[in-house]
């Protein structure tokens, strides 16, 4: 079986086609960054859908990456939960990657994740320098993941199929 990784990205904060976040979900900066919490999301959010690249990561490459000026962690949290997460990457150039993004499993199907995003592409543009943002998925995601980007104003600009 074959996967399908759909590259998709926005050239200016106007493309957002936002959806405002419920009243009951709050979603945080993690301003003092611990690569401990990133790598508990990461496995929290990404363990239904096989997130496995960073798993055998060593403390010194978790902290390498989460500490870096240019990573930012936001975290939302439904009644005192956590129910998903999202982190930007920043290069030389001013584009913002939204690296990961995700809902926990038990909050699948609670009409957060276009909220979430939309959160996660107002804070991308909200970051002095911004000149694109960009995030990757793949036909192993979350069968609504490609449909909540295009909803939200990002658009495919590429896509590979790797056996």
């Amino acid at each position: 079986m074959s996967t399908t990784t759909y590259y998709l990205d926005m050239q200016h904060p106007e493309q957002i086609l936002g959806k405002p976040l419920p009243g009951d979900l709050s979603v945080v900066e993690c301003r003092h960054k611990q690569f401990q919490l990133n790598r508990f999301l990461y496995q929290l959010v990404g363990t239904p859908w096989g997130w496995t690249d960073k798993l055998g990561w060593s403390d010194a490459q978790w902290r390498e990456l989460v500490e870096q000026a240019d990573h930012r962690t936001w975290v939302a949290y439904h009644q005192g939960a956590i129910a998903g997460y999202y982190e930007l990457l920043r290069d030389a150039g001013g584009a913002v990657e939204i690296l990961y993004f995700g809902l926990v499993e038990a909050f699948f199907g609670r009409g957060f994740g276009g909220p979430l995003l939309s959160h996660a592409l107002q804070s991308a543009w909200a970051w002095p320098g911004t000149t694109r943002v960009w995030v990757h998925t793949c036909s192993l995601d979350h069968p609504s993941a490609l449909a909540n980007y295009r909803a939200r104003g990002l658009q495919v600009y590429r896509e590979e199929v790797t056996p």
